[in-house]
């Protein structure tokens, strides 16, 4: 086995070291979200938290790790009265992205239940993770409803499978752990909800502790035994205090000034539900107890507002996460009340000056705005005029206000990743039809499987009430439902559309198709033209956050090379088709259809839509062209794309019904 990193070596984390034990103190909490880039230890400090659980009770040879103090009576292994228990380390299980239903809650085998009327049941990954950790890195790319399974699972205790009215429960407490990078796509707020706590995680900026990190990193790369001996008296020692902690859990007293402090908290901050309210008593509570003390002080509640409440504050990805401290600070002093020991709420920091993790508290400073912000940018002279050699060149102008929209669907049913786009053949939507499984049966159509089996009962010798079937007679359920697409912006950035002040209508028309995209689950990119070349601006991802901030900081200016846009757009869709065949395009080309620079300029972008269009690739065109005399040139683009077009002050919700309509329409 090998030897894992250990917990109190990881250099800085503070705040995530701190949100770890406080769930291992009190798993009630609610588990823990990572937010953060790349190599920031994140998967590091997780699986290092194991080897400091205590060690469980368990029942010898229970498949679900039942306390033999306090056996589950509805353990599918069970009963399990007077069994003498056993102990084993507490494990840690991570679920891979990639798994199926089954891997997660278990599989019931249908085949034995009609045929034998026994219930054999695999247990899956929530099982082995019962009194544990589980573990969900890169949670935000994981299929919707295996997040929903997981997160029910965690906030009811148990986990039900259920497969055509054969059943079977058993318990699934477990710390739930799920780090993400966001800028590889963000979780529905629903979502982000159901975690109790959240970290911001950075690498830190100053040389000395990155230092510190890499010779450490080394040091144990080249002997991990040695370097886990050498820090075995500081696992000792927090791992000793996680167990008093947990002693004195029940001993610590939240005062009606601190919960009065907790509401006016949350309701200062406007979060959603009480959902937040509870886990800020329980995490201030779990801070009491960590710091040895039996009395939540104000900095207890400080703390937990710090961790509970930046991801309940988002109302949609392009809000930034985060609390205003200073707000924190005035709604903890205002509301600081009699009974509490230390109403003057300095937020010294967390455990009371216990010199365990997390002395800090609060969010690391957020970024710099986008590179790309272009301040020193020239605007240019006359309407958007074009500078010698066609690379004129404005500031980037501000997004008008998003707007809703209405769903745009690639016609057709596709059999892409899970969304809420398009139509798609997916394991979960409504019943279509039934099919002889290939592979492990895993959604039977009942009544597919008794009509193929009914004729060949008396050749079976059927004598009972019970029928006889076997594993030709078993039949797939194939059922229809959404699947997410790669929506491709292609943004015509030159200066025809800054010349007339449209730039911010354009901007805020994609931002609301890039908001519509990321309540659909699509993966988004962004292609844009000006001057005499188009560049990927964002190649295609989950992460609307980073398309709206590449749009936002997009300059205009220069002549117009559609051919190019296009061209690169194709491109972009012919490397795409070989990463994912599965996920279909829809190609969102916002532009006023001139096409200027080079030879032969309109030919050339004539030629280029013609490849979606020979492709059968779904687009629209947002048509940009503005004033009295309209030359029409978008619709003529949409005509060879393919696709329909769109005017500009058309694109709003009541509008985009019937564009829909019509995008399915010539596609049929």
């Amino acid at each position: 086995m090998t030897t894992p990193f250990p917990f109190t070596a990881v250099v800085g984390q503070d705040d995530l070291r701190l949100a770890l034990l406080l769930n291992a103190v009190s798993p009630s909490v609610g588990g823990v979200l990572v937010r953060g880039e790349k190599g920031t230890a994140k998967s590091t400090a997780v699986r290092a938290l194991s080897a400091l659980l205590p060690e469980v009770a368990v029942v010898p040879g229970c498949r679900f790790s039942c306390d033999p103090a306090a056996p589950d009576p509805g353990c599918p292994d069970g009963p399990h009265d007077g069994t003498a228990g056993g102990a084993r380390p507490a494990r840690m299980v991570e679920l891979p992205v990639g798994a199926s239903e089954d891997r997660l809650v278990g599989a019931l085998d249908i085949e034995r239940a009609l045929a034998e009327g026994v219930k054999a049941f695999e247990p899956g990954l929530l099982a082995a993770a019962h009194r544990g950790i589980l573990y969900v890195d890169e949670v935000n790319l994981l299929h919707d409803h295996l997040v929903d399974l997981l997160l029910d699972a965690a906030a009811m205790g148990a986990s039900y499978v259920e497969r055509e009215g054969v059943s079977v429960r058993h318990a699934a407490r477990f710390l739930l752990v799920g780090t993400m990078n966001p800028e590889e796509g963000e979780l529905r707020p629903q979502l982000l909800d159901r975690f109790g706590l959240t970290v911001e995680v950075a690498a830190s900026r100053e040389p000395d502790q990155r230092v510190e990190v890499v010779r450490r990193r080394l040091a144990y790369d080249d002997d991990p035994a040695g370097f886990a001996a050498r820090w075995a008296d500081e696992e000792a020692a927090v791992r000793r205090r996680i167990v008093a902690a947990r002693e004195l859990l029940p001993s610590v007293r939240l005062g009606d000034g601190a919960l009065r402090q907790i509401a006016a908290t949350c309701a200062a901050f406007e979060v959603d539900g009480m959902r937040a309210d509870i886990v800020m008593a329980r995490t201030a509570t779990a801070l009491a107890a960590w710091a040895g003390r039996t009395e939540v002080l104000a900095e207890d509640v400080r703390q937990a507002a710090l961790l509970a409440l930046p991801h309940r504050r988002r109302r949609n990805p392009f809000d930034a996460p985060g609390l205003d401290e200073d707000k924190l600070d005035e709604t903890l002093e205002e509301f600081s009340g009699d009974d509490d020991p230390d109403p003057d709420g300095d937020g010294d920091g967390p455990g009371g000056g216990g010199d365990g993790p997390g002395g800090g508290g609060g969010q690391p400073e957020p970024d710099e705005g986008p590179a790309g912000d272009d301040s020193g940018a020239r605007p240019e002279a006359g309407e958007g005029e074009p500078a010698p050699g066609g690379g004129g060149r404005q500031a980037p102008v501000r997004a008008a206000e998003p707007f809703r929209t209405k769903v745009l669907s690639v016609p057709g049913i596709g059999e892409g990743a899970a969304g809420r786009r398009s139509r798609a053949r997916s394991e979960h939507g409504r019943t279509t039809g039934a099919r002889r499984p290939e592979g492990t049966l895993t959604k039977l159509h009942l009544a597919a499987t008794v009509r193929a089996a009914a004729p060949h009962q008396r050749a079976r010798g059927r004598s009972g009430r019970g029928l006889v079937v076997r594993r030709d007679d078993l039949r797939q359920a194939t059922r229809e439902g959404r699947e997410g697409n790669l929506v491709l912006f292609v943004v015509d950035a030159s200066g025809s559309m800054a010349a007339r002040q449209r730039m911010g209508a354009v901007k805020g028309a994609v931002l609301s198709l890039l908001l519509d995209a990321y309540q659909r689950r699509d993966k988004v990119g962004l292609v844009t033209f000006r001057g005499s070349a188009a560049d990927l601006a964002l190649p295609p991802t989950s992460s609307v956050d980073a398309a709206a901030a590449r749009l936002e900081s997009l300059p205009t200016g220069g002549r117009t090379p559609l051919a190019a846009g296009l061209l690169k757009a194709h491109d972009v869709l012919r490397v795409e088709r070989l990463r994912d065949p599965a996920r279909r395009p829809l190609v969102v080309v916002v532009t006023d259809g001139r096409a200027t620079g080079g030879p032969e300029p309109v030919a050339l972008a004539s030629r280029s839509a013609r490849l979606f269009a020979a492709e059968g690739v779904a687009s629209v065109v947002v048509d940009c062209e503005s004033g009295p005399v309209r030359l029409g040139l978008a619709g003529q683009l949409a005509g060879e794309l393919g696709g329909t077009a769109v005017t500009l002050d058309a694109l709003r919700a009541d509008s985009i019904a019937g564009l829909v309509k019509d995008v399915q329409r010539r596609a049929a």
